[in-house]
C-alpha cells in the first residue's frame, strides 16, 4: 500500500509539472502483450512465469494523463502447485515526455485471480478473486507515430487472501487510432487554427496554396503568389493597385480610373473611351464633338453647321471689327435735321451707297444699325426719334439691295453722346447713326 501511494504522488506531481499526451493525434491508445508474473513473498517460488495474452485499451486525457484499462490471462506455477492467472485493472497513465520515446509512470486498482481448478462460489468468478492496488513505471516506442513497441512493469499488491503479491511484465505492440487531427495534416485540431483544411505546421494547421507565406484565409489571392503590401496580391503593372482592385491589371493607371489610364488626360479612362488618344467629354463617349465647318463650335452649338462663324456668334459668321469700325466711319457722316428722321442731302446717301457697298463685299455678316438724338426734347419722344432715325437708314438700305434679314435696328435716344449737347455742333454730332454685328 505504501509503494502504490508513493506512485501515486509521484504521479500528482507530474502532472503539475508535465503536460505530454499520450498522442495528441491519436488519443486512443489499443496494445496487447505478453505478459509474465513474478510471485512475491515468503514461501513461493520467484521464479517468472510466462504466459498471455494481455489487452489494453487507454484514452488520452489531457496534458500527458491518460486513462485505461487491461486485461490478461496467465498461467502461474508455485512449486508444486498451478494457478491460471486472470486480471481486470482500471489504471491511470502519466507521460514524462513526449516523442518518440516516452517513459511513462502507472497507478490503478483492479481484480486478480489466482485459480487451482477447484469451483468455488464468489465475485469474479469465485471467492479467490482479490481486489489489487498496482504502481508501475513502463516506456512506449513509438515507430510511426501510430504503432508502438510497449515495455511495462508493475507491482500489484493483493489484499486479500487466496493470492500473491507479484510483479506483471509486460512487452507488447499498441496501436494509436482515434484521431483528434481532422483533417490529416499534422497538426492536432486543439493547434489548427484551420481544423477542416489541410495546412501545414509551420502556419499552424493553416494552408499556404500558393506559397507566398500568406495563410489562405488572410490571402485575397490564394491561388497566385502575392506581397503582404497587397495582401497576397500581385501588382502585375506596378501602378500600385494590387491585381483584383485593378480594372487594367496589364497597364499602369490611377487610382482614380480604378487602375487604367487615360491616354489622352479627358477624365475618362481608355476601356470606356472611344477616342482613348483625342481629349473629349464624357457625354459623347470620350470622343470630341464634330465640328464640320472648323470654326471652333461644334455642331451641336453651332447654329451655322456648314459656315465658319464665331463663338460669340453661335458659329455663325460675323462682320469682322475693321468692317463695324469703316461702317461706323460711313455712319458718322450720316446727318439728321433737328426733330427729323428724314434723309436728306447727296453726301449722305452717298454715304449710305458705301455702306451698301461694303455690306455687298461681305455677305456673311449681319449688322444692328442704332440710332441716337441730341438732349432736345422729352427722353422718351427721343428714343421713339432714334429708333425712327434706324429705321429710315435700314429702309434706305433696303432700297439699295440689302436683305432685310441682315438689318436690325435700335434706338437709343439721347444716351451715349458723342458731342456736347450744350452747343449746336455737339448737338448735330449726337444725331446719328452706328453699326455693330448682328448676333444670333
Amino acid at each position: 500500500m505504501k509503494y502504490f501511494k508513493s506512485i501515486l504522488s509521484i504521479l500528482a506531481i507530474v502532472a503539475v509539472f508535465k503536460a505530454y499526451s499520450q498522442s495528441e493525434q491519436t488519443p486512443w491508445l489499443y496494445t496487447m502483450s505478453a505478459n509474465s508474473i513474478n510471485l512475491l513473498g515468503d514461501g513461493v517460488e520467484s521464479g517468472l512465469n510466462f504466459g498471455g495474452p494481455v489487452f489494453g485499451l487507454s484514452r488520452h486525457l489531457t496534458g500527458g494523463l491518460s486513462v485505461g484499462s487491461q486485461f490478461g490471462l496467465g498461467q502461474v506455477d508455485n512449486f508444486t502447485n498451478s494457478y491460471t492467472y486472470t486480471s481486470l485493472d482500471g489504471f491511470f497513465k502519466m507521460n514524462l515526455a513526449k516523442g518518440s520515446f516516452t517513459p511513462y509512470l502507472l497507478a490503478g486498482y483492479g481484480f486478480s485471480l489466482f485459480s487451482d481448478g477447484e469451483e468455488r462460489e464468489g465475485f469474479f468468478p469465485s471467492s479467490e478473486t482479490s481486489k489489487t492496488y498496482i504502481g508501475g513505471i513502463g516506456f512506449n516506442v513509438f515507430t510511426n507515430g501510430k504503432i508502438d513497441i510497449n515495455v511495462q512493469s508493475s507491482y500489484r499488491r493483493m489484499n486479500e487472501r487466496g493470492g500473491y503479491n507479484h510483479l506483471q511484465h509486460l512487452v507488447g505492440i499498441g496501436y494509436g487510432f482515434g484521431s483528434l487531427d481532422s483533417d490529416k495534416d499534422g497538426v492536432p485540431d486543439k493547434k489548427d487554427n484551420c481544423p477542416t483544411v489541410p495546412g501545414l505546421k509551420e502556419f499552424d494547421g493553416c494552408p499556404d496554396t500558393d506559397g507566398d507565406g500568406i495563410i489562405d484565409k488572410e490571402d485575397k489571392c490564394p491561388d497566385s503568389a502575392g506581397s503582404p503590401e497587397f495582401q497576397g496580391c500581385n501588382d502585375t503593372d506596378g501602378d500600385g493597385i494590387p491585381d483584383p482592385d485593378d480594372s487594367c491589371p496589364d497597364k499602369p493607371g490611377t487610382l482614380e480610373m480604378y487602375g487604367c489610364p487615360d491616354s489622352d488626360g479627358d477624365g475618362l479612362a481608355d476601356p470606356s473611351d472611344f477616342c482613348k488618344d483625342e481629349a473629349g467629354p464624357a457625354e459623347n463617349n470620350g470622343c470630341p464633338w464634330p465640328d464640320d465647318d472648323k470654326d471652333g463650335v461644334p455642331n451641336k452649338d453651332d447654329l451655322c453647321p456648314d459656315e465658319q462663324g464665331t463663338a460669340s456668334n453661335n458659329g455663325c459668321p460675323e462682320l469682322s471689327s475693321e468692317i463695324v469700325e469703316t461702317l461706323n466711319e460711313f455712319g458718322s457722316r450720316i446727318y439728321f435735321p433737328a426733330n427729323s428722321a428724314q434723309i436728306i442731302g447727296k453726301k449722305t446717301r452717298d454715304v449710305l451707297e458705301q455702306i451698301k457697298t461694303v455690306l455687298v463685299e461681305n455677305p456673311k455678316g449681319n449688322i444692328v444699325i442704332e440710332g441716337y438724338t441730341s438732349s432736345d426734347g422729352d427722353e422718351d419722344y427721343n428714343v421713339t426719334l432714334s429708333n425712327k432715325r434706324a429705321e429710315a437708314v435700314m429702309s434706305y438700305l433696303i432700297h439699295l439691295g440689302i436683305p432685310a434679314d441682315r438689318l436690325e435696328v435700335q434706338g437709343y435716344g439721347e444716351s451715349d453722346p458723342v458731342g456736347d449737347n450744350s452747343k449746336p455742333k455737339g448737338r448735330a454730332l449726337n444725331r446719328r447713326v452706328q453699326f455693330k454685328p448682328k448676333r444670333n
